[in-house]
Order: C-alpha cells, then structure tokens, then sequence
C-alpha cells in the first residue's frame, strides 16, 4: 500500500502539468497509455509564417517529444524503487516551496528596496575595499580619429583635436563625415584591450607609446592616418578609477540591502505568525 501511495504522488504531480492531458470531449492527436494530446495544446507551436513542411516536422518533433516523456515517465514509475521514488517526490516538492517562496520575497523586496546609491556613499564603499578594485588590465580614457591618407586641412583638424575646446568639439563633430572611424567622448575609461580591437594601427607592441598620460600619437598604416589623444592611464595592478567601478558598487551595495530586507521580511513575518497563533512550537 506504501509503495502504491508514492507511485500515486508522483503520477498526480506530473499529470498536474499542462504538458499531460487526460481525456475529455475534445478530439486528440497523440495518446500514449490513458494520456492525450489535443490540438489547444500544440496552438503556437508553429510559429506565424512557417511553410507546411516546417509546419509538419515542428508538430511532430513536439508530439514526439511529448510522447517521449510520457513513456519515460511510466517507466520511472515502475522501474524505480519506492526510496528512489520518495527522494525524487521531496526534492520536487521542495523546489516547488523554493520557488514559490523565492518569487514571493523578491515581490516584497522589489516593492520597498531603495535602489539609490548616492556617491558618497558609493566613494565610502569604494575606499573600504579599494584592495578588491585593484585592475586586471590596463584602462585608458583617450579619444581618437582616423582619416584618409594625406587628408584635407589636417593642420587644422590636428590642432583642434588637441585643444578640444567646446569650439573644436562642435567643429570635429560637424566635419565627422570625413572620418574613417572616430570617438571623441574622452571621460570614458576603456581597456586597452578593447582599444587595440578597435584601432587596427593599436598593437600590443606599440602599447608603451599609447599608455602615457596626456600623450598625442599621430600614427598611421596603408590605409589611414590615426590621431590619439590620451587624457588620464591606469595600469594593470593600479586601483580602478572610482567612476569606471561605480556601477559594479552600485550593483554589490543594492544587493547587500536586498539580503538585509530579506532576512527582516523573513523576521517579520515569523514574528507576525507567532503574534497572530498562526505559528507554534510545541516543548
């Protein structure tokens, strides 16, 4: 009777599910066993569009798959021991509680939890664990442009490259059309890395010349000339700029504040049980 009562558990948790359907007045299009499969249940299976043929080995391959499942099933429930079947039944049941109740405080926490981190704040945490933020690559906050060989007004373009006044600024950006490629937004820090990956004339070998604090580099390859501006250079092994990690604190200090808010909800809620005799604990 013992063993009967698991295997009757374990069929009902699974014929709970959409995916197996028993019998009813509708007409079906698979049934392995006592279980159906009706057409409602293969609606959107096949997406808008798709040809007869794609059509055809979608159901199928979904049909197949079902009946599949369904065999391996009624094999399991026959073939496994009943500890094995007991096992499987508690950890279902308690990945359906995590669920539930996982879903349900993040609900709670995602209605309260203040996700402002204002930069004092951030600078604190920052300066508290400067060790954690040391660097793994070079970063480089520089701007660039590249132009044809032996461009028109290059003197010109040069000098206000350099100077980058708001003037020299709206000057580039009105002539950018004549740039290969271009990025002149220099308050971003990037890896060299990423750097090397995006101006071919940028290797490894000459990375020296590039990781200089305030350096120009006027460099070029067979197909284009390249004007580097370096504004500001943090090496491997340095401490991260404080703006280049603040929305990696910004994610850490959020996320400590939703383990603290879990563990009061968890709290309050214990509390309220035990307050309203909804929760004893008997000596």
């Amino acid at each position: 009777m013992k063993y009967n009562f698991y295997i009757l558990t374990l069929f009902i948790l699974v014929t709970s599910c959409d995916f197996f359907k028993k019998a009813d007045d509708r007409v079906p299009v698979a049934r392995v066993n006592d279980s159906y499969l009706y057409q409602d249940d293969i609606n959107g299976v096949v997406p808008e569009g798709a040809s007869k043929e794609d059509s055809t080995l979608l159901v199928n391959a979904y049909i197949n798959r079902w009946a599949r499942q369904l065999l391996l099933m009624d094999g399991a429930l026959v073939n496994l021991s009943e500890e094995k079947q007991n096992e499987f039944s508690k950890l279902v049941e308690q990945y359906r509680s995590d669920l539930y109740t996982k879903a349900y405080l993040e609900a709670l926490v995602n209605k309260s939890i203040d996700t402002v981190v204002n930069p004092n704040e951030a600078e604190v945490f920052y300066e508290a664990n400067k060790e954690s933020f040391k660097l793994n690559d070079d970063l480089l906050q520089f701007r660039y442009i590249s132009l044809p060989l032996n461009p028109i007004n290059l003197d010109t373009i040069k000098n206000r490259f350099q100077r980058f006044k708001n003037k020299d600024k709206r000057y580039l950006d009105s002539i950018s059309v004549q740039f290969k490629t271009y990025s002149l937004n220099d308050s971003l820090w990037v890896k060299f890395s990423q750097v090397a990956e995006k101006v071919p004339v940028v290797s490894f070998e000459n990375k020296d010349q590039l990781l200089k604090k305030t350096n120009f580099l006027q460099l070029k390859d067979s197909l284009n000339l390249y004007l580097m501006q370096v504004n500001d250079v943090r090496l491997q092994n340095d401490y991260a700029p404080l703006d280049y990690v603040k929305p990696s604190i910004r994610q850490i200090v959020i996320n400590k504040r939703k383990l603290e808010l879990i563990k009061q909800l968890e709290n309050d809620i214990t509390k309220d049980a035990i307050e309203n005799n909804k929760f004893q604990i008997y000596d």
